[in-house]
Parts: C-alpha cells; sequence; structure tokens
C-alpha cells in the first residue's frame, strides 16, 4: 500500500453523509455500484467512491488500523447497540488536513544498513586474545569501537546487554577510563543489577534514569528545594487519591462508578478498578507535567463530551495531588527526572563529568529522558537498543530518538547486531516474517534443533486455558523454563485464578503489579508480554493470538486519550509487541486461540507453525467448588460491612486474591492463615479471628 493511502479512506468517510457499516465502507471505496446502499443513497456520484483499488481483506485492515489510532470512531446505531457504524472522529478531520500517522511508521523512517567489518578490523580483534575471543565479529567491533557517538542495533537475543557490559570493562582495561567517569543507564532494576554483579567492584555508575536522578536530589536537597523532599509511596498515593475525592464531594466507589462504562468494569474487581482510577490520576498529572503544560481543560487536545464529568473530575484530583505534593515534600517517577532537569538548568556546576555514557534500551528512551542525557553532553556516547522491540509508545517513549540517531549526530557509527543466540533458526525465520514490512534486516540464528511451532485453536477461551494448564502439568522443563504470556492483565488474572483452584505454582508478572503468587524460583511465570521482555524461556505459551488481543481492542480510558497526542503507530506498536512475546522462546512457541486468529499470523506464518484446531475436555476439580465459592461470598459481605464501618476502601482490608486463596485452601487455624497470600502478621493479628469464623459459616 502507498504511504498516503489512509487518507482516501477518511476522505471516504467524510464524503458519506451517514453512519456506516464496514462492509458498505469497503464497497465504497473499491467502487462497487450493484451494492444496494450505495444505489439507494447515489453514492456512487461522491469523489471518494472507488478510490481505493485493493481487495477486501486489505481494506479492512486499513479500516482496523484507522479504528486503533483513534481517526475514525465506532459508534451504536440507536435501537440496536449490537450494529456498529463508522464515522470520523475530530482526530480524523485534523489527519486529512495534517497527515502524520504514515511519518510515524518506523519502515517510513529507518533504512537498516548491515555492518562492514574490514581486515584492519579483523587484525584489530585479534590483538585482543582471550578478552574478544568468545564474540561475532560484530560484537567485537561494538566493545572496542573508538567513535565518540556510537549506536548498536542489536536484535533479539543478539546479546546488547553482554555487549554494553564488555565495553565498560574495555574502556576500563585498555583504554585506562577513570570508573568513575563513566554512567551507563539502563532502564530495569533487573539489568542494573546483572551489571553490577558482571563488573563487580567498580566505581562506574550503574544506574536506571530513575535511581540516577534521585541520587542527584538527595544529594542536592537544599538546593532543589526549599525543604526535605522523599519519594511518594503507593501508599501516600492512595490516600491522597481518597482525599482528593472526599474533597470534591465524592468517593473511590462513586467515581469509579463514573470514570468507568459497563463494559470497561466488566471482568475486573472493585480493588483493580481503584488501581487502574489512580494510576490514570497520576499519568494525567505527570503527562501534563512532562509536556509543561497546566493542569485545566486547555491542555486536553481533543474534548469529548460525552466524558467531560470524568474529566473534571480526574483534573480535579491532579490539582488536589499537585497541591498536596508541594505541601508534604513528596516527588513520584516524573518529578526525580523534572526535579533533576530545573536543578540542572538553574546549577550548570552542579552537572556530574562523565567521559563516557551507555545508554541500553534506546528504543524506549522519552523526550525528558533525552534532555537529561543532553545536559549530561559526554564527549562518548554508546547507546543500544532494537527498533523491532519498541512497545512503549502508550506511556511516552518515541521511537523516533533511536531512527534518528544519525540526524542528531551526523560523525555517528552504526554498528548491527543480527546473530540470534537464544532461538532456534526456526523460530527466528518465524518472527523475521512477522515484522518483514517494517524492513528491517533479518536476525540469523546458529542453533538447528527439531522445529516446535504451533498455532492451537480452541471453541472457548476456557477449553484454551484447559490446554495450557495441563501441558504445563504434562511438562518435562524445569517450571522457570515455562513461561504463559498474555496481551492483557484481564487474561493473566483469569489463567491465575484457574491455577491457584488447581494448586499449581506460579509467578505473575503482570502490567499493574510484578508479584508472586504462591511462588518460588522454580514456578511457571505467567506474564503480560510488556512485563517479560528482556527475558526467555525453554517453552514459551503465547495465549489470545486473536483479533481482539493483537492488536488489543481494548483503548485506554477516553480521558487519557482526550490529553495524549499520539507520537506512534499503535498498529505497527502491537505488531511488534506480537514480535517481542515470540522472540522469548528457545525451543517450543505455541501460539493459542479462540475466535479468529490475529491479522499478524499472514498466510505465510499460518504454513510455517501448523494450524490445528483442538478440542479439549476440562478436568474435574479435585477440590469442593462450591464450598470454596460460598466461603468467598461470606468473606466478600464481611469486608463490605468492614469497610463501611472503618471507612476504608474494601481493598484496603483484604484482595479479591487473598479471598480466593482462603476459599481455595480453607484455613482451619491461625497458622493455617499464615500461608495465605496477602496475609501478613499484622492482618491476621487484626482479622485472623473473624475470617476464621466467617468461613466456618
Amino acid at each position: 500500500m502507498d504511504d498516503l493511502d489512509y487518507i482516501l479512506a477518511l476522505k471516504a468517510l467524510k464524503d458519506i453523509p451517514f453512519g456506516v457499516g464496514k462492509k458498505l465502507l469497503i464497497d465504497f471505496l473499491k467502487g462497487e455500484p450493484n451494492n444496494e446502499s450505495i444505489k439507494r443513497n447515489n453514492l456512487s456520484a461522491k469523489e471518494s467512491f472507488g478510490s481505493l483499488a485493493y481487495d477486501k481483506d486489505e481494506l479492512s485492515s486499513m479500516i482496523d488500523n484507522l479504528l486503533l489510532n483513534n481517526l475514525i470512531q465506532q459508534t451504536s446505531v440507536k435501537g440496536n447497540r449490537f450494529w456498529k457504524v463508522y464515522g470520523l472522529s475530530a482526530k480524523g478531520e485534523k489527519e486529512i488536513e495534517s497527515p502524520a500517522l504514515y511519518k510515524k511508521r518506523l519502515s517510513y523512517n529507518f533504512r537498516e544498513t548491515p555492518t562492514k567489518i574490514t581486515l584492519q578490523d579483523k587484525k584489530i580483534f585479534s590483538m585482543f586474545g582471550e578478552f574478544l575471543s568468545k564474540y561475532n565479529d560484530e560484537q567485537k567491533k561494538s566493545i572496542i569501537s573508538n567513535g565518540n557517538n556510537i549506536l548498536c542495533i542489536a536484535g533479539a537475543g543478539s546479546g546488547k546487554t553482554t555487549v554494553l557490559t564488555k565495553r565498560i570493562e574495555f574502556l576500563i582495561k585498555y583504554r585506562s577510563i577513570d570508573p568513575s567517569k563513566i554512567l551507563a543507564i539502563t532502564f530495569t532494576r533487573k539489568a542494573r543489577k546483572e551489571m553490577m554483579k558482571h563488573l563487580g567492584e567498580s566505581d562506574v555508575m550503574i544506574e536506571t534514569f530513575n535511581s540516577f536522578c534521585e541520587k542527584i536530589l538527595r544529594r542536592n536537597n537544599n538546593t532543589a528545594y526549599n525543604r526535605q523532599v522523599t519519594v511518594i509511596s503507593y501508599g501516600d498515593k492512595i490516600r491522597m487519591v481518597n482525599k482528593a475525592l472526599s474533597s470534591l464531594g465524592s468517593s473511590i466507589e462513586k467515581a469509579t462508578n463514573i470514570y468507568f462504562s459497563f463494559a470497561q468494569k466488566r471482568g475486573k474487581t472493585d480493588e483493580q478498578l481503584a488501581n487502574i482510577f489512580l494510576n490514570d490520576c497520576f499519568f494525567v498529572r505527570d503527562y501534563l507535567k512532562f509536556k509543561n503544560k497546566k493542569l485545566d481543560a486547555g491542555s486536553f487536545d481533543i474534548i469529548d463530551e460525552k466524558h467531560e464529568k470524568s474529566a473534571r473530575m480526574v483534573l480535579g484530583v491532579c490539582n488536589y495531588i499537585e497541591a498536596c505534593m508541594k505541601r508534604d515534600g513528596l516527588r513520584d517517577f516524573a518529578d526525580q527526572l523534572i526535579d533533576t532537569l530545573d536543578l540542572f538548568e538553574k546549577r550548570k556546576d552542579l552537572i556530574p563529568e562523565f567521559t563516557h555514557l551507555l545508554v541500553d534500551e534506546y528504543q524506549d528512551v522519552n523526550s525528558t529522558q533525552i534532555r537529561l542525557l543532553d545536559l549530561l553532553a559526554p564527549v562518548n556516547l554508546f547507546c543500544v537498543g532494537d527498533p523491532r522491540q519498541s512497545i512503549y509508545g502508550w506511556r511516552g517513549s518515541d521511537i523516533k530518538y533511536i531512527l534518528n540517531f544519525e540526524e542528531k549526530y551526523p560523525d555517528a557509527e552504526i554498528i548491527t547486531l543480527t546473530k540470534n543466540y537464544r532461538s532456534t533458526k526456526h523460530i527466528v525465520d518465524l518472527i523475521n516474517k512477522s515484522i518483514r514490512n517494517m524492513r528491517l534486516a533479518d536476525l540469523e540464528s546458529s542453533i538447528e534443533g527439531d522445529k516446535d511451532i504451533r498455532l492451537l485453536k480452541f471453541d472457548s477461551e476456557s477449553a484454551e486455558s484447559e490446554f495450557i494448564i495441563q501441558a504445563v502439568l504434562n511438562s518435562r522443563l524445569p517450571r522457570n523454563e515455562i513461561f504463559v504470556l498474555a496481551r492483557t492483565n484481564r487474561q493473566l488474572n483469569e489463567l491465575s485464578q484457574k491455577m491457584k483452584l488447581r494448586n499449581i505454582k506460579h509467578v505473575v508478572r503482570s502490567d499493574e503489579m510484578k508479584r508472586s503468587v504462591l511462588a518460588k524460583e522454580s514456578d511457571v511465570t505467567l506474564a503480560t508480554v510488556h512485563s517479560i521482555k528482556g527475558l526467555e524461556a525453554e517453552l514459551v505459551f503465547v495465549i489470545g493470538c486473536n483479533t481482539n488481543n493483537f492488536p488489543c481492542r481494548g483503548s485506554e480510558h477516553p480521558v487519557i486519550e482526550m490529553i495524549k497526542v499520539d507520537e506512534y503507530d499503535k498498529e505497527e506498536e502491537e505488531r511488534r509487541l506480537f514480535y517481542v512475546a515470540m522472540s522469548r522462546a528457545k525451543k517450543s512457541l505455541y501460539m493459542t486461540y479462540n475466535g479468529k486468529a490475529t491479522m499478524f499470523m499472514t498466510d505465510d506464518l499460518l504454513t510455517q507453525s501448523k494450524e490445528k484446531k483442538i478440542a479439549i475436555e476440562p478436568k474435574k476439580e479435585k477440590f469442593n467448588l462450591s464450598k470454596s465459592n460460598n466461603a468467598v461470598t461470606r468473606l466478600k459481605e464481611w469486608r463490605s460491612s468492614l469497610s463501611r464501618e472503618l471507612g476504608l476502601p474494601a481493598y484496603m482490608i483484604m484482595h479479591d486474591r487473598t479471598m480466593i486463596d482462603i476459599g481455595v485452601r480453607m484455613p482451619m487455624s491461625m497458622a493455617d492463615l499464615e500461608s495465605i497470600y496477602g496475609l501478613g502478621p499484622a492482618k491476621i493479628m487484626k482479622y485472623g479471628d473473624d475470617i476464621l469464623k466467617v468461613i466456618g459459616g
């Protein structure tokens, strides 16, 4: 498809004077004169009629992309909420006037070039003997290059963190760089810990963006602030939001009822809804602060009258939070960066001097982090990243910084790592094909191995879950070599609950929280794709590979959409997310779904992954489900009563997951309560007797 053809689809929606179904829109774009609606409404006379010569599948995919990127919207027909029609959104109107979506696509912005290894390079490599012996030529070049500004494009499983760590070792050992003049920035505490472990006792500063800023602010508290300021805790956030709502004459229960639609509430607990609302309020505050905008309606990109009440409520909470944090001397993650930038801007003498700055996961940086790197202004900058794995556009990361690296640094040296040391050749071939339209160099695998890739179709989500459970129970692999990946927290939570009822030990890593459930190090991991990035396992299940999840149909809350100017193509980012999920697998990759397979599974991929339909008979449970459910129902009633009595949100008394665990285990004594998920000594002392009485009936 041509880059700007989607504009013709938007113009067609502007031309048609009424809401239109997908079939009619496709026929209109194709120029089908025999469509009854086209004949009846004389639509063939419209300028956009027959403007796109593509087949139905291609046009359907284009329409889905426009919907995903909020350029068109779906509404229900009056009197029939199941009949959806398409119309142009306010954002779509702006796109017609000033096209921008096509410029956000990776294929438009980037052409990857292979790295040249010269005879001179090989001579230099040989001089380092054992130090470089186990690395490939491209890795060697990354480790020892003398360039001032280097970008290392490192594909999945190509050893990017290893290269970054080895380069630090090289700088200290062979170039005699003072370790205290080296700063390495990574995105996760896990990667930071691994690098520190590898480098041992060293004065090299290895930080995340936030830990670096926090150290600067603590060291210069009196210069940055006029009082002592500390990091806000999660408990502080809960109390602050509750007080904010109280000042607005509301409560968390009322707020979630206004904020969420019936569909948005479906499948979520009161605790989860309260948590999402809290996170959204802090997101709005942080986002507007990052963009240097005011906390008022004038900062909204688009005004949606339907959600004006929710927007006013969120802004009220945000303004209360802002005032409260200033009054109480608190900062959060956004403040750590913004306050550090403010400090450096007014006191340049406080900016630490580093001769070498190394940045991991460069594809995930945002504009504020780039400002910090610019202020640090090192002579030598080494960045490692992979455009294929840029999956955080939704929280402000901007892929343009890695794509436009050469534009910013004309003298830049670009080194590409394409050898994958994680997955078998079959899996690497599959993931290459999944993102071919992004025009990036293919990865190469040196691991042959048996082909064990499957796409499995089920009649229902429960049958799909049952297959996963049986496969995990029957697998001979160590449990920590099994990942179950889901696109959404909902899928993850539902599968986790089913596993708990079977007493299958597992670790949950979700977008909302990363914590263990009945967990030990050797347990199977369940995770969302976003939270598992950078990890790998022998056997990976990717569940829910259907049209609802890849790309994910669940959009952000309309209030969030009203303040965000999307700087990325959502469909392309969702395709990259699918790539990240598949590329976690070392030897075996099982993709499961019910309904219709994701459009990311092209005919080519379907052939390669041997699609098969499977019928599953659920196993009978080994516990008394009725007794368990009754206990949970009684616990909920007790919790609601206590919540009203104490004036506390119900989830602060007891998590839903804790109640489920109690229902499964049916503890008989105070000692039994100690093994229940989420019940610490303080809660057992406070509520233990009541809990035992409630479940005893």
